[in-house]
C-alpha cells in the first residue's frame, strides 16, 4: 500500500531563481526569505524524508476539458519561460517520471466523476511552477517527479475530485509520495505602470490590505490544521483571486482527506509580496497514523467520454 509522506503549499515565483544581487536590488538590499526557506525545506525534509515520487500540482499549467498528468519516463531539456524570458532562460532540468502512478491516477477518473488523462508526449510543455521548485528541492536527489495541471473550467468540487482520485491512486500503489501544491495565495498583480513600485517583499505591497488580511487569516487556519475552515470559506477567498482559483491547494487537500485533515503547517521563510500577490512556503507533516483516507465521490460515474483529438503532425517520408 502506498502513502503520502508529506505535503507542501509552496511558492514558485520567478524571483527565487534570479541571481542574489538582483533579488536584493528589488528588495531594498535584503534577500527574499523564500529562497532561504526552500533551502531549509530541502535540508529538513527533502534530503531526509523517505519518498519515491513528488507530485506537483502545477498552478501555471492550465488545461480546459480535462485534468492532465504527466506520464513520461523522463523529462529533460532547457526551460525558457514565455512569461518572463529575461529572468528564466535556458534553465536545465532532468528528472525521472512515474508513468505507472500517472496511469493509476487517470484510472480513478470515472469513479470520481471527472476526466483525467495521462500524457507521455515528450514535447508536452513544462512550466516554472514545476521547474523552479525542482531546482531547489529535486536536483541531485534522483527522485521521480510528476506534474498535474489545473483545469481552468474546474470548480471547487472538481478540484477536490481530482485530489480524491490522486489520493486513492497513491493508496493503492507501491509508492511513498510527496505532494506539492505549487502556487500563491491571493493573486492580483499591480498594473504595469505601477508594478515597479511594488517589487519589494513587504506585505504593504500586497494588492490590497483586504487581500493580505485574507491570506493572514488562512495562514492562521493552516497553522492550526483547520483545513475544514479553509474549505468552508472558499467562496469568500475567491474574492481575492487566489492563484488558479486555489486549485493547487484544493487538489492537494482532496488527496489528504479534505476537512478531515488536521495536519498543521510549518512555515519556511516569511509571507511575502510578489508584485501584488501573496507568497509563502508551508509544509504539512504526515500525522502519526498517516493522513486521512481520501473521501469517496458519492455520484454515479460520468458516462460521457472525451472526444478523440488527432494532430496533423508532419511525418517523415
Amino acid at each position: 500500500m502506498g502513502e503520502v509522506t508529506g505535503a507542501g503549499l509552496l511558492a514558485h515565483v520567478p524571483t527565487i531563481v534570479l541571481p542574489e544581487a538582483e533579488r536584493r536590488a528589488l528588495n531594498h538590499g535584503q534577500d527574499s526569505t523564500l529562497v532561504a526557506g526552500l533551502q531549509e525545506l530541502r535540508r529538513d525534509v527533502f534530503e531526509v524524508l523517505d519518498y519515491d515520487t513528488v507530485v506537483v500540482l502545477d498552478s501555471h499549467w492550465a488545461t480546459t476539458v480535462e485534468f492532465v498528468v504527466t506520464a513520461q519516463d523522463r523529462r529533460a531539456g532547457l526551460f525558457t519561460s514565455e512569461e518572463l524570458p529575461r529572468g528564466m532562460t535556458r534553465r536545465p532540468y532532468d528528472f525521472a517520471g512515474d508513468p505507472e502512478l500517472a496511469h493509476a491516477i487517470a484510472g480513478r477518473a470515472d469513479a470520481n466523476g471527472t476526466w483525467i488523462t495521462a500524457i507521455d508526449d515528450p514535447h508536452l510543455p513544462i512550466f516554472y511552477a514545476t521547474t523552479n521548485l525542482w531546482e531547489y528541492l529535486g536536483r541531485g536527489l534522483d527522485k521521480r517527479w510528476v506534474s498535474i495541471g489545473v483545469c481552468q473550467t474546474a470548480d471547487t468540487e472538481d478540484n477536490l475530485r481530482l485530489g480524491r482520485a490522486l489520493g486513492q491512486a497513491i493508496a493503492a500503489a507501491d509508492r511513498k509520495v510527496v505532494l506539492i501544491a505549487s502556487g500563491a495565495l491571493s493573486h492580483t498583480f499591480w498594473p504595469l505602470r505601477e508594478l515597479r513600485r511594488h517589487e519589494a517583499a513587504g506585505v504593504e505591497h500586497i494588492f490590497t490590505p483586504e487581500a493580505a488580511a485574507a491570506d493572514a487569516e488562512r495562514l492562521g487556519w493552516f497553522g492550526r490544521g483547520d483545513h475544514a475552515r479553509v474549505l468552508e470559506t472558499m467562496p469568500e477567498f475567491y474574492r481575492y483571486k487566489p492563484e488558479a482559483r486555489f486549485g493547487h491547494y484544493l487538489m492537494m487537500i482532496g488527496a489528504l482527506g479534505e476537512g478531515d485533515c488536521t495536519a498543521t503547517s510549518r512555515q519556511y521563510g516569511e509571507y511575502e509580496n510578489s508584485v501584488g500577490t501573496g507568497q509563502v512556503h508551508l509544509w504539512f507533516e504526515r500525522p502519526a497514523g498517516g493522513f486521512p483516507r481520501p473521501r469517496e465521490t458519492h455520484l454515479e460515474p460520468l458516462t460521457a467520454e472525451l472526444p478523440t483529438m488527432h494532430s496533423a503532425g508532419l511525418e517523415d517520408s
